[in-house]
C-alpha cells in the first residue's frame, strides 16, 4: 500500500474535524442555537475561478499542504484556486466593513461567539497570533456572532484581557450564513485564511491553538512572496 499524498492527508483531517463539528452542530440545535448551526454541504465550487486572478493563491495553498499538520492538521488548503467569498460586517463603532477593506494584507478571518466553548478558548491563542504577526501585512479578523449579546462579547475579550485583536461583530450572522453557503463554515468556530488579493487559501472548521509553532509556520508560509 502507498502512503497518502499530502493533499489527500489533510483532506482526511480535515473530514474527521468537520465530523466532530457536525456533530456540535447537532448539539447547538438541541440547546436552542438552530438558527445558526443548521448546516449545508461542506465542499462546494463557489468563488472557485479559472481565469488567472487566483493563480498565486493555487501555488501558495500548494506550499501550505505539507505544512497542515499538528495542532493545525485539520486545516484544509483549497485544491482550486478561489475567490474568498464577499462578507459585510461592524467594527465597534457600528461601521460597516467588508473583507475587501483588507485587501494587501494577509487575512485569518474567524468566526465565534461567546456561547461556543471552543471558540472561547481559542480567542487568547488567536490574540497571540495578532500580537506576533499581525501589521501592515497580516491580520486576525475574528468576528463576533452573537445575536442578542449587548456588550457581552466585549466584556468577555476585557476579562481574558485581549489587547490585540480588534473587535468586529455580525449580530445578524449574514456573514456566517454566506461562508456556510460556501461551504467554508460548518459550525463554529470556523476560521478561514484569505491571502493579499481576496483569494481564499483555505480553511479550517473547529479551533486550533493559533499561537503554537505549527501555526505559527503555516501563517509564515502564506505570507512568503516566493
Amino acid at each position: 500500500m502507498t502512503a497518502p499524498n499530502q493533499e489527500t492527508t489533510a483532506r482526511v483531517n480535515w473530514l474527521r474535524r468537520a465530523r466532530y463539528f457536525l456533530l456540535a452542530a447537532f448539539l447547538g440545535t438541541i440547546a436552542g442555537f438552530a438558527g445558526i448551526y443548521l448546516t449545508g454541504g461542506l465542499q462546494r465550487n463557489v468563488g472557485v475561478v479559472s481565469d488567472g486572478t487566483c493563480v498565486n493563491a493555487g501555488l501558495a495553498a500548494k506550499r501550505l499542504m505539507p505544512l497542515s499538520k499538528g495542532e493545525v492538521a485539520a486545516f484544509a488548503p483549497n485544491s482550486k484556486p478561489r475567490r474568498a467569498t464577499p462578507i459585510d460586517f461592524k467594527d465597534a463603532s457600528g461601521r460597516t466593513v467588508s473583507l475587501d477593506d483588507f485587501k494587501g494584507r494577509v487575512v485569518l478571518i474567524n468566526l465565534w461567539a461567546t456561547w461556543c466553548v471552543p471558540c472561547r478558548k481559542e480567542m487568547p491563542a488567536l490574540d497571540e497570533l495578532e500580537q506576533k504577526l499581525g501589521g501592515s501585512d497580516f491580520t486576525v479578523l475574528a468576528i463576533n456572532l452573537d445575536q442578542r449579546g449587548g456588550d457581552k462579547p466585549k466584556k468577555f475579550l476585557e476579562e481574558i484581557k485581549v489587547k490585540s485583536l480588534i473587535y468586529y461583530e455580525d449580530p445578524t450572522t449574514n456573514v456566517f450564513q454566506k461562508l456556510k453557503a460556501a461551504g467554508r463554515a460548518p459550525g463554529l468556530p470556523s476560521t478561514i485564511l484569505v491571502d493579499r488579493d481576496g483569494c481564499e487559501l483555505g480553511f479550517m472548521p473547529g479551533p486550533a491553538e493559533w499561537a503554537s509553532e505549527d501555526a505559527l509556520a503555516l501563517i509564515r508560509a502564506a505570507l512568503s512572496k516566493n
